[in-house]
């Protein structure tokens, strides 16, 4: 398996095939905290060779500093299939955020795992909006 797009963007879509992004980033900026983040979406696109056709587990997480989860993990499956003339099979998986609450202007780590093993992970720096000098 080969993850070949992992990230954290405005929104994603997929039309029969076709991974759609908008908006990727890695940090926010908010003026205080706790600052709530309206939403969101992980994009996500692996390749399964055909010796991997079946189920696998998807973990996804967000955590902070500490390494504590920000709220429950993301669990799932995904079933890649394909046809005995087909050699691999690309699967879309977007996961939509809503109302995201961070505590700390710190650096956040989202964290993947397929079948329980770590793969990749992104940063999201929250960070405090700087201040406007009046003149």
């Amino acid at each position: 398996m080969k993850v070949e797009v992992f990230c954290l963007c405005d929104a994603a879509t997929d039309t029969r095939g076709k991974l759609n992004i908008l908006g990727t980033f890695d940090q926010i900026y908010a003026a205080k905290m706790p600052v709530v983040h309206p939403a969101c979406a992980i994009a996500l696109r692996m390749r399964f060779d055909k010796m991997e056709e079946g189920a696998h587990k998807v973990n996804l997480q967000l955590v902070d500093p500490d390494g504590r989860p920000v709220f429950q993990p993301m669990e799932g499956e995904v079933h890649p299939r394909m046809a005995p003339e087909i050699d691999s099979v690309a699967v879309n998986l977007i996961l939509n955020f809503q109302h995201v609450k961070f505590e700390s202007f710190a650096d956040y780590q989202i964290n993947l795992a397929i079948d329980d093993q770590s793969i990749a992970s992104l940063p999201l720096r929250v960070r405090e909006l700087p201040q406007q000098h009046l003149a």
